[in-house]
């Protein structure tokens, strides 16, 4: 049987009284990650490391809403979660379906130790 080209891992746990799945899948061009507490890929954001950035060791992120809510909130929550997983996988774009009940930051340190766990880069 051929081995699958496309690296995913999922997880699940509950996050202050939240069943919350994470979905993280490693594809060519973009790293694909997936947090929902409603079981549904919600608003789907592209968070880019920006070339413009004069120091390459730390570069800054563009986040744009694709498809959903464009709230402040929502980019602040991308960026915070998308930003660690650019990172390591060589500041390659991610590309986040971000569907949370709870947005409050104890949950959101939380998620990101998931994510962690699920890493696919």
């Amino acid at each position: 049987m051929a081995e699958s080209i496309i690296k995913s891992r999922q997880a699940q746990k509950e996050v202050n009284g939240n069943l919350t799945e994470v979905i993280c899948t490693d594809f060519s061009n973009y790293i694909f990650v997936v947090l929902t507490q409603y079981g549904k890929i919600g608003t789907l954001i592209s968070v880019t490391p920006d070339s413009r950035s004069n120091d390459i060791s730390t570069p800054t992120f563009s986040t744009k809403v694709l498809l959903g809510k464009d709230e402040p909130l929502t980019h602040v929550c991308a960026k915070n979660l998308a930003t660690f997983v650019s990172q390591e996988a060589g500041n390659r774009p991610v590309l986040l379906g971000l569907a949370l009940k709870d947005s409050s930051i104890d949950t959101i340190k939380e998620i990101k130790e998931i994510v962690k766990g699920c890493k696919v880069w």
